[in-house]
């Protein structure tokens, strides 16, 4: 901040200095505000120009205290810039706003507020898909390692509309807020709705009780991660074979996955109202559909052949990450 306030004091002075020269020439030598402003620029720059006139006694001497002034305040200038230049603020504050900018061209990817222990997992899951996401965050400590990962991030305060707008909220196509406080997840939910009518905001949630609250707010879905961890645990116990096979099938190993979905609005438009039989995945990939997701919303489990591929639609797809990539480049 005082180096700063150096380089502002510099610039004051240097305009100071620049209205005293082309005064003095008007009131001592008589000229006009053009004439005056040259004598003051070279006399200032010391580069050497002629003179309108021959300077009498006077002009003389003021020519004199100007040539001081200005080079007592270039002096000081000088300092204030190599200070500003040389703090490690300034390069940090370019560096942060080319971030910025690249922020600002984001669409349709996912910002996350809070990188603590849920939000660190929900950024890894995201960067296993190559889907493009920013952090807000405001702990010092967290953000130097989210710079030296090269993660996008907003430093500052998640509860406020402004760090949500940094984050390019209006152009994003989801929110997750993995903040510890679910008084501050409810804030983010709410000012997070009113930026963003149509995008998916999920939230994390310490107490049931928080859930109503959220989903009143406007979020899209709640995650309670004690109430899961405890579940899967007990899962463990009770069919610990199903729980580790469906475990695998989300993710089988780095930036690969064995489940999928898929939008049909992304489809070929020849398959557009056709069955999931036209598609004929099975024969063209080795990929199975087992589940259908209507524009209502509704899920069906192991859908009928017969099932007709509506506009917004989606199909969930299980088969192996070799089976996957080839059904995606079909199709």
């Amino acid at each position: 901040m005082i180096v700063k306030t150096k380089l502002y004091i510099s610039m004051l002075l240097l305009t100071v200095v620049l209205i005293i020269g082309v005064v003095g020439f008007i009131i001592i030598s008589n000229e006009t505000f053009i004439d005056s402003l040259y004598m003051t620029v070279i006399t200032m720059s010391t580069v050497g120009f002629g003179t309108l006139h021959e300077l009498n006694q006077t002009e003389k001497l003021f020519t004199i205290v100007l040539i001081v002034l200005s080079i007592g305040v270039y002096g000081y200038s000088v300092t204030a810039l190599t200070e500003y230049l040389a703090n490690d603020n300034f390069f940090q504050l370019l560096k942060y706003k080319k971030m910025q900018q690249k922020i600002q061209k984001l669409k349709n990817h996912t910002v996350v507020c809070g990188y603590g222990r849920n939000g660190r997992q929900a950024v890894v899951k995201l960067k296993k898909f190559n889907m493009p996401y920013v952090v807000i965050e405001k702990n010092k400590e967290i953000l130097e390692e989210l710079e030296k990962s090269n993660i996008l991030y907003i430093e500052g305060d998640a509860t406020g509309e402004e760090a949500l707008e940094k984050a390019s909220l209006q152009n994003a196509k989801s929110l997750i807020t993995a903040l510890p406080s679910d008084a501050d997840n409810l804030f983010v939910v709410l000012s997070a709705r009113q930026l963003n009518k149509d995008f998916t905001i999920i939230s994390r949630a310490s107490f049931d009780s928080s859930r109503k609250k959220l989903m009143i707010a406007g979020a899209t879905n709640v995650i309670l991660p004690d109430k899961i961890g405890g579940d899967h645990m007990a899962s463990l116990v009770v069919t610990p074979d199903l729980v580790e096979f469906v475990d695998k099938l989300s993710v089988s190993e780095e930036c690969s996955t064995n489940l999928i979905e898929i939008s049909i609005n992304d489809l070929p438009s020849e398959f557009l109202n056709k069955t999931i039989l036209d598609l004929d995945l099975r024969n063209i990939s080795g990929c199975t559909v087992i589940g259908f997701k209507t524009p209502q919303n509704e899920y069906i489990i192991n859908p009928e052949a017969t099932t007709r591929l509506e506009p917004n639609s989606n199909l969930i797809v299980l088969g192996r990450p070799s089976q996957i990539e080839k059904m995606q480049q079909v199709l």
